[in-house]
């Protein structure tokens, strides 16, 4: 307004403005990586220029459970309808290469015995409703075959055998896609984010994952692989280069018994992708963990698999989950209000290289953990004790009647003293 007014030369203001804006620091966020699985379990993957389409029809029954429920429906009615008029087609056909449409042949069925090759078949409409009533064996009583038609008895045995098999591919088709391992996986949980602190003196990875079901799945077991790009020795660059990590387990077999939430741990040693990551380094890291669980589904028999990815803003340093299952009369009880929630504990910030080479640093952070959780006991107590003492005050002080009266003691040589009490 004031170089408006040519108070303040306008080439002043603008420069102030940009040295204004000079002195604020740009904060810019770095561009998020595309995740390979997103969070509930989809593969993010696009297939591009794909030359040899027709390798789908040759595994035509699993194309078809792959597609979506609208596609499916629409084909599962086209095929029904197209048969039908497939073969009503032809009964009209046989029927007027018979005669049957031939209304004078009608005069000379008393004088002779001439007979139709389907009674009552005289239109297209007619052979439309006898070849659903042939297909779907309805069977009304008014359209009937006769045997004087060989070519019609061809015709009859050709459409049964088509009709069966289209029931047969398409009430499969709609079983397998009711029934499919991926709708069994929706009950299967993971935490929202994953945690890293000490466990048994080690630092490890961990994250929880549980099941809604009662029904249980059998033979569960859980893999975890890093996705990162990364670059060889030669130049060749690979974007997706996927390394297995090992998952600590007592049990030899590798399975875990999934009957309540657990909690999955995979020790950061020499062998993990982890190993020389720290703390300050992990939000600059551009990798993806991919956690999968596979097992079979008690009630149907079938291998589903569940998965779900961290990627390192969804990994929490010094952190662990809450236990959320109980004991309550006799039975356990597992509160799924807590499935994700993580208290901050004591852990260092070092990289699990540094730690195996100078594990005084374990030592430091427990010991300064415990005097910090002192310090806090003190204080928290101290705050108590003082409440509890302006609390008595004030009481003493709104009623006289508590007010502890003064009482005089005689000493034997007979001087008085007075004190309160």
């Amino acid at each position: 307004m004031l170089a408006r007014k040519s108070i303040i030369p306008e080439e002043y203001v603008l420069a102030r403005i940009a040295a204004e804006n000079l002195r604020k620091p740009r904060i810019r966020d770095r561009p998020r990586k595309a995740r390979f699985i997103a969070k509930n379990g989809a593969c993010n993957l696009a297939h591009k220029n794909i030359r040899e389409q027709g390798r789908f029809l040759q595994d035509i029954f699993t194309t078809l459970v792959d597609l979506k429920w609208r596609h499916t429906l629409v084909i599962f009615t086209m095929s029904f309808l197209c048969s039908w008029l497939l073969f009503a087609m032809m009964w009209w056909l046989v029927a007027f290469a018979h005669g049957d449409m031939d209304p004078s042949t009608e005069n000379t069925t008393n004088s002779t015995k001439w007979a139709p090759c389907v009674t009552c078949v005289r239109s297209f409409t007619s052979a439309f409703l006898f070849s659903i009533e042939v297909q779907v064996t309805i069977g009304f009583g008014g359209r009937m075959m006769t045997e004087e038609c060989p070519l019609a008895i061809t015709v009859l045995i050709l459409q049964n055998i088509v009709g069966l098999i289209i029931n047969a591919v398409m009430l499969g088709c709609i079983f397998m896609k009711t029934a499919q391992a991926h709708r069994r996986a929706e009950t299967l949980i993971f935490s929202r984010q994953a945690v890293i602190a000490v466990r048994n003196g080690k630092l490890c990875f961990m994250f929880r994952v549980g099941d809604l079901r009662k029904s249980m799945i059998i033979s569960a077991s859980v893999r975890i692989q890093v996705v990162r790009k990364t670059t060889t020795p030669e130049g060749e660059v690979i974007p997706i280069h996927q390394v297995d990590i090992p998952v600590d387990n007592p049990i030899e077999s590798n399975n875990i018994f999934l009957v309540a939430p657990l909690i999955i741990c995979h020790v950061i040693d020499k062998r993990s992708p982890l190993y020389d990551i720290s703390a300050s380094d992990l939000a600059l890291q551009d990798l993806e963990l991919i956690v999968i669980l596979e097992g079979v589904v008690e009630t149907t028999g079938i291998t589903t698999q569940a998965r779900t990815s961290y990627i390192a803003e969804e990994i929490l340093w010094g952190h662990r989950f809450v236990p959320i299952v109980t004991e309550e009369e006799g039975v356990y009880a597992v509160d799924y209000s807590k499935f994700g929630n993580t208290v901050k504990v004591a852990a260092p910030r070092c990289s699990a290289r540094e730690l195996d080479e100078k594990p005084s640093i374990l030592i430091q952070t427990l010991q300064k953990s415990e005097l910090s959780h002192q310090n806090s006991l003190r204080k928290r107590n101290s705050m108590r004790r003082n409440n509890s003492i302006r609390r008595s005050n004030s009481m003493r002080r709104t009623n006289p009647s508590l007010m502890v009266p003064k009482v005089q003691f005689i000493t034997p040589e007979g001087s008085q003293s007075a004190s309160e009490t």
